[in-house]
């Protein structure tokens, strides 16, 4: 067994792979496998004909992704397993995480556990652009307060404005951590900031697309996304100064707008966190998009 440790050169076989099939959860996408190394050691191998991705930490291993491949084959699911027990001392550590819904039954009918995992959010750009009806009226009355009440301008982001898009997500945590005494949230917020580093520290070779909204020439807002195939387009940041009114709803809402090339906009999940789920249920998503684990029974 070699597991081969994940670098940028490995870009293109992981595209090869993931987009054998059409996906709709996040996690399918190079960029989010890559900033991820910002909390897991990240190996990979191929087995018979599938990728096989590796997430490793202090805690044990397990598997990122189901096995990428033109077709399922249960002696695939076996060697990962025999790979993840062989290396886990407690079993119950060794699992395949986001399994999509469309796959659920052949595992099932191999005799494995399924859980449901955390789902993501996904929204006909259409809708957040327009925002039609009573179901959007305190989001276009949020937009309107701080298009009218601030002198603001919009840049596309680049890596002059990564220093500021630190600070503003420090002073953001510090919020946060202050209005929300959730222990597993706060820690979720400085494992973000990590993956928000590595993120800018492999800019120019990740698919990355953004925009920064500056009030009196300081910046108080940044959104940071990737696309995950031509319909799709996951935002994966979006932080902005809690003490200006209608910020946080205007830079979605404007980089809404910037992607015409998409028919959908993910806004991956919520961790489980009840703030966050309330917040992705008010923009009325059109589908909720689940995700699963995969364990073994006994």
């Amino acid at each position: 067994m070699h597991l081969n440790r994940l670098s940028f050169k490995d870009k293109v076989l992981f595209l090869d792979y993931l987009n054998l099939d059409k996906h709709y959860l996040g996690t399918y996408s190079f960029l989010n496998i890559y900033i991820n190394q910002a909390l897991y050691d990240v190996y990979w191998m191929i087995i018979k004909d599938n990728l096989c991705i590796f997430f490793k930490d202090r805690i044990g291993m397990f598997l990122y992704l189901p096995p990428l491949g033109k077709k399922k084959d249960k002696q695939v699911i076996s060697e990962i397993f025999r790979i993840l027990n062989r290396f886990n001392q407690n079993k119950i550590i060794s699992r395949i995480e986001n399994v999509e819904e469309k796959d659920i039954y052949f595992y099932k009918d191999l005799g494995f556990r399924v859980k449901e995992k955390y789902p993501d959010y996904l929204y006909l750009r259409e809708d957040l652009i327009n925002l039609k009806g009573n179901r959007f009226k305190s989001k276009r009355a949020l937009i309107n307060y701080f298009t009218k009440n601030y002198k603001f301008r919009c840049f596309d982001f680049s890596l002059k404005y990564k220093s500021s898009c630190l600070k503003l997500y420090e002073n953001w945590m510090k919020e946060r951590k202050n209005r929300y005494h959730d222990e597993i949230y706060h820690a979720l917020l400085i494992d973000s900031l990590k993956m928000l580093k590595l993120l800018f520290k492999g800019y120019s070779k990740l698919e990355l697309k953004g925009f920064v909204v500056e009030i009196d020439d300081k910046l108080e807002a940044f959104s940071l996304g990737y696309p995950l195939n031509a319909e799709v387009f996951c935002i994966l940041y979006e932080i902005a100064d809690l003490k200006v009114k209608g910020l946080a709803q205007f830079i979605f809402y404007f980089f809404c707008q910037k992607l015409s090339d998409y028919k959908y906009i993910n806004a991956l999940d919520d961790s489980g966190l009840e703030n966050l789920r309330k917040t992705k249920l008010s923009y009325h998503p059109y589908k909720i998009i689940p995700a699963y684990i995969i364990t073994q029974n006994g």
